[in-house]
């Protein structure tokens, strides 16, 4: 990172295609769709920004940030010590670039700011400074906000910034991510007034995030064998499906029982995070991870619940201790019962695991409506709903139905366990009934469940790993 480029006056700098990027960005934020000259990514975040966080792109200052209630990890701990001494020795090439580096947690609230003594008196104008908040949702497109939402380095020059009071910044963040559950712990963000940034800050910055994970990998693989140990240290009555898993929901390790239920090789220790093995059951992610959080507020809590094994296609109790490493939570240990029978562990039902009592998280019946007549649907009929405001249509076997129930998130709730995915803000589709994934542009996904109509689901960027995980691709 050295050659600092001259600086130039204006907002548009001395590049043309900035000039109809802002041109595009007055047209966006009157309400126009068909735009020329914006880069994907940034329209994407624009779109996000528009319709979805409604960000007002007059706003001049970042918000002030919320106070961080978010459990304190090892992860997060390693992730601000590497990059904040990264960020120290950055700083002496960025001042000669007349710039600042920021670090954010993954809120993208700014933790730290180092650079020029002028830049850091033009980033607190913009509230680019300690204990403000640059995600997008909260300050539109940006370095570190974008970074957030993205899995590679990002540049955001001038008037690719929503809101127009940032259009003097050109930034460059990354965000560096938890190498299990692949959430964000920070950004590492180069900002820069009025002045490009040097193409080859992005590599700088991908190495940054790569040295940085390689350490959270070492970490991981640490835990691992940790999660092994309290496997086989565990007492549970012989012939007990029995498994351990890392807080992403991937099985470190499953004897032979649990194997045959969850489809994944049985005895087979896998220590390191991109080894471990996916299980074919479509709620156990989701339900590990609000059992990790349950026990990082109680670090005596254990609990039990059902869940719904496609291999039985009935609900199976299951019981789950933590598993822990000082005062970290590092994975779970679960224990499978026979269907219909109680927790293996014994410990007593929690509510919260699958949002609701195991008694009636599987509903038997979806209630759709026709005209003015109720339809009874099994959940299999439907082949994915979508949201409109807050009525929400099925696509089903029966044709098109208009559910009784109010809103997506409720719909959600009521077939946890049935093996539905959320793969978008407006759909939930069935994963038994997707016959085709198509690619689209910049690793878009649309997904085919009737190949006859061929009628199609968005898949938004953020759940494309989910869906993955789900599908056991």
């Amino acid at each position: 990172m050295s050659g600092a480029p001259a600086a130039t006056n204006g907002t548009a700098f001395a590049d043309d295609s900035l000039k109809r990027v802002a041109e595009a960005w007055e047209g966006f934020t009157a309400g126009e769709d068909t735009l020329d000259g914006v880069r994907p990514e940034i329209l994407t975040s624009w779109y996000r920004c528009r319709e979805e966080y409604r960000v007002d792109p007059r706003l001049d200052q970042a918000p002030p940030a919320a106070p961080d209630e978010s459990a304190h990890s090892i992860e997060r701990d390693v992730v601000f010590t590497e990059l904040g001494g990264l960020a120290t020795s950055a700083a002496r090439e960025v001042a000669g670039l007349d710039g600042l580096v920021t670090v954010t947690d993954p809120g993208g609230r700014i933790l730290a700011a180092w650079g020029s003594q002028r830049l850091l008196h033009h980033g607190a104008d913009s509230n680019l400074a300690p204990w403000s908040t640059w995600s997008e949702w909260a300050s539109g497109t940006n370095g570190m906000g974008t970074a957030l939402a993205c899995h590679h380095p990002v540049m955001v020059r001038g008037p690719e910034h929503w809101c127009r009071a940032f259009h003097p910044w050109v930034c460059a963040g990354v965000a560096v991510r938890d190498v299990i559950t692949h959430d964000p712990l920070a950004v590492l963000n180069i900002s820069c007034w009025k002045t490009p940034l040097p193409d080859m800050v992005l590599q700088w910055l991908r190495n940054a995030a790569t040295a940085t994970e390689a350490k959270l990998r070492q970490r991981a693989h640490h835990t691992g064998i940790l999660l092994a140990a309290a496997f086989a240290d565990a007492r549970v009555p012989p012939a007990t499906p029995l498994a351990a898993v890392d807080p992403a929901g991937n099985i470190v390790l499953a004897n032979t029982e649990a194997a045959a239920l969850l489809g994944t090789p049985a005895d087979v220790p896998a220590y390191t995070p991109t080894h471990r093995w996916i299980a074919q059951l479509p709620t156990l992610p989701q339900l590990v991870r609000r059992a990790i959080e349950r026990a990082r507020q109680d670090p005596q809590w254990a609990g039990s619940t059902q869940v719904f094994v496609p291999f039985l296609a009935a609900p199976v109790p299951v019981s789950a201790r933590p598993v822990s490493a000082g005062n970290q939570v590092i994975g779970l240990l679960l224990a499978f019962g026979s269907p219909g029978g109680n927790p293996p562990f014994g410990e007593r039902p929690d509510d919260s695991l699958l949002g609701a009592t195991p008694a009636r998280a599987v509903p038997s019946r979806v209630v759709g409506m026709r005209d003015d007549r109720w339809v009874m649907l099994d959940p299999c009929e439907i082949r994915f709903a979508e949201a409109d405001r807050n009525n929400v249509w099925l696509k089903t076997d029966q044709g098109l139905l208009r559910a009784a129930t109010r809103g997506l998130d409720r719909l959600e709730q009521q077939l946890e366990g049935k093996g539905f995915l959320r793969v978008h803000r407006r759909f939930l589709v069935n994963l038994s009934r997707i016959r085709e994934i198509e690619q689209g542009f910049k690793g878009t996904l649309f997904l085919t469940t009737d190949t006859h109509t061929h009628e199609t689901v968005p898949v938004a960027r953020r759940q494309v790993p989910h869906l993955h995980r789900a599908l056991g691709l």
